[in-house]
């Protein structure tokens, strides 16, 4: 097939694709949770945990979450707090903020009950085009084609589509690839297919062109150059900040903890009071005015408890956390909720996956004394 940053799809004949992708998919699909039914509230939720989240890491969440929320009903009437307790480790916190409201929303707007029309969809927070195509498609049977990571992996390397995947030019001829591959009669099936072949065959590092069900159709396969597609920009350096937190006790032994603010990173989660390092202070300094500024507090900055390394997804940290001796009380900057809570009722709150480490050594430390 000739180079061109935009290939004809005429190259591959999409009644012959579908048929080899629907028998592979028919004997070789795993048994997952949300498979064993067409539950659109079951659809949803697996949608956004898997969004970030490989399978593995996912399910025993999803398992978890339908149990402790098993209707739309039931997670729109919960608190926010239990539900980002409930998604606690998973990261990417604005997902489990999002489905709260998109739950509440749906209840007030159709009584509880998922709208089938992709448009529709695309109105409830947190639904955007692949999840409202994977809803609609999986739940409804609607002819929308799903484009996630796995998909475009695919898409790429069939067609040798050689442009930068990330631009909005190459986001719509993606689009339109899936819907030429799309097999209308049954379009959930085929959607979870392609996303199947992503996650089990056409892999980023490893593709198994010898076993792929659609290789015959594959024009990197015939190449010899699958691992060149797809084409993204070059990553930057991952930056790396020191976080420097202090553990404050008051008289009756309790630790001052507070809530991040709902709109930015980590939303809603609770944490203990601090923040970034900037240099050339010291870690020390930093905690003490971090305290100072967060909470009002005067604090003696005492001996480092741990550090705790810890990578997000764009940035690295180190959590440095020093015992506090509070001097004096202050009133809270944040202007956000806050709390003195005894060790033994911290597993109650929801916490970022570095501070929750912070816990476990606190833990170790009382049960060793």
């Amino acid at each position: 097939m000739p180079k061109s940053s935009v290939p004809d799809l005429s190259f591959i004949q999409a009644a012959p694709f579908q048929r080899a992708l629907s028998q592979w998919f028919e004997t070789s699909r795993r048994d997952l949770p949300w498979r064993t039914s067409k539950n659109p509230y079951f659809i949803w939720i697996s949608e956004i945990i898997l969004q970030q989240t490989r399978v593995d890491q996912g399910t025993p969440y999803f398992e978890r979450f339908v149990r402790q929320f098993p209707t739309l009903e039931a997670l729109a009437s919960a608190s926010v707090d239990d539900v980002l307790k409930a998604w606690e480790g998973l990261g990417y916190y604005s997902r489990a903020r999002n489905l709260h409201k998109g739950a509440r929303f749906v209840q007030e707007t159709w009584n509880g009950r998922l709208p089938q029309s992709y448009s529709e969809l695309l109105t409830i927070p947190g639904i955007g085009p692949y999840t409202a195509a994977a809803i609609s498609s999986i739940a409804f049977s609607l002819p929308e084609a799903v484009v996630d990571g796995n998909v475009i992996r695919v898409l790429t390397r069939l067609f040798s589509f050689s442009d930068d995947v990330t631009t909005a030019k190459s986001k719509k001829w993606l689009n339109e690839a899936a819907r030429y591959l799309l097999d209308g009669s049954n379009p959930g099936f085929h959607n979870e297919a392609m996303m199947e072949l992503g996650a089990l065959v056409c892999t980023p590092l490893s593709p198994s062109c010898t076993s792929c069900p659609v290789s015959l159709f594959c024009s990197s396969r015939a190449a010899g150059n699958p691992l060149n597609f797809p084409m993204k920009k070059v990553k930057k350096p991952i930056p790396h900040y020191d976080i420097a937190v202090g553990i404050i006790r008051n008289d009756q032994g309790e630790i001052y903890i507070q809530r991040r603010s709902e709109d930015g990173m980590l939303g809603g989660l609770w944490e203990f009071p601090g923040g970034k390092n900037e240099q050339p202070e010291s870690l020390e300094a930093t905690c003490k005015r971090e305290i100072l500024e967060e909470t009002g507090f005067q604090v003696e900055v005492g001996s480092k408890l741990v550090s705790i390394p810890h990578a997000y997804s764009h940035f690295k940290i180190t959590l440095h956390a020093f015992e506090c001796n509070h001097r004096s009380e202050g009133e809270t900057n944040t202007g956000l909720p806050w709390q003195w809570a005894a060790r033994e009722h911290l597993a109650d709150y929801a916490f970022p996956t570095a501070n929750r480490k912070l816990i476990d050594v606190l833990a170790a430390g009382e049960d060793s004394n």
